[in-house]
């Protein structure tokens, strides 16, 4: 064969050891390829925000352990603004991304579960979480945990938005913890602290009774959609 014969099937001016042109996507491909591609991508600023925030955590533990409050504050605060922070530039800049969905709650709840339990522990002369709240609290958060794997694992449920009492619990134990920071910086009244203790209790025990209503009725709805019709 010479040099100005083709093989069957290849296109002119082509070598035959050239691959093949690939074929031009849709409009509506390429849209879908660029969302998933956005949305996946790991190297983002509210992402960054999200692993200096997770960072913190360590630092916050010794700042405790250390009785250095007036530090631990000031990383919790820095922590708070920088989940306000990493949301807001989500938002505004179109940078949001699933691997930022996962980061968010994993870095919010471990500065508060390491809050809680540092926070609990016995120290001389400083004012302290309850034990009884923060047993309470872990164990609402293992409770949740353990239904959202139930409903991924027996129904396919991928997202479980919080309720109301949810994101009011959260918040609690939130104020929870800076408030006993700052008793251990400044007084702070006992009755506002056990007004804190025990509405964060209410908070729990209530948004935790309400998460596992919300999981039942959903797995009920979803059980009796996938009946056989009646004859």
């Amino acid at each position: 064969m010479t040099d100005a014969q083709a093989l069957p099937g290849a296109e002119p001016g082509r070598q035959p050891d050239e691959p093949a042109p690939a074929r031009r996507r849709s409009p509506v491909a390429q849209r879908a390829a660029r969302e998933v591609r956005d949305a996946l991508r790991p190297f983002t600023i509210p992402n960054g925000i999200t692993l200096v925030r997770l960072a913190l955590v360590p630092f916050f533990i010794l700042a405790v352990v250390e009785g250095n409050f007036a530090l631990a504050l000031g990383i919790f605060l820095v922590a708070g603004l920088s989940d306000g922070l990493d949301g807001w530039l989500a938002r505004s800049l179109g940078m949001r991304s699933l691997l930022g969905s996962y980061l968010d709650p994993i870095a919010d709840k471990a500065l508060l579960v390491a809050a809680f339990v540092t926070l609990t522990w016995p120290q001389p002369g400083m004012v302290r979480i309850p034990v009884w709240l923060t047993v309470l609290a872990l164990s609402r958060d293992f409770l949740i945990v353990l239904t959202a794997l139930v409903l991924y694992l027996g129904a396919d449920v991928r997202a479980f938005p919080p309720s109301m009492w949810g994101k009011s619990t959260t918040v609690a134990h939130i104020v929870t913890v800076a408030l006993v920071l700052v008793a251990n910086v400044w007084p702070v009244r006992e009755v506002i602290l056990l007004v804190c203790f025990y509405l964060a209790l209410g908070l729990t025990l209530v948004s935790g009774v309400d998460y596992i209503r919300r999981a039942s009725l959903l797995m009920e709805e979803m059980h009796g959609d996938r009946q056989p019709p009646e004859p």
